[in-house]
């Protein structure tokens, strides 16, 4: 089974896409996280039409976890051993 995968979907310019990007890597370094991509919305026009409005957005595994603020609290569950991605 391939590990879990973190996307946060951002924007240049973007504090809000800066504040969850600084807040996921100071939890990385309290907790293990998988491995994260960081993607521009406005590279995709399909990204960009499902979460331009709302970014930041964290997906785990392509599903929501949250958007525009982190929620610490529904990652960690998520990421809970068995519990996966699917709740």
């Amino acid at each position: 089974m391939a590990a879990p995968r973190l996307t946060l979907v951002h924007r240049h310019d973007c504090a809000l896409c800066e504040e969850m990007l600084a807040q996921l890597e100071a939890l990385g370094r309290s907790i293990a996280l998988p491995p994260l991509e960081v993607v521009d919305v406005d590279s995709d026009p399909l990204l960009r039409r499902r979460h331009g409005l709302e970014v930041p957005v964290l997906l785990l595994e392509g599903a929501v976890v949250c958007r525009q603020r982190l929620d610490r609290r529904e990652l960690e569950r998520l990421l809970r051993p068995g519990r996966g991605a699917h709740g």
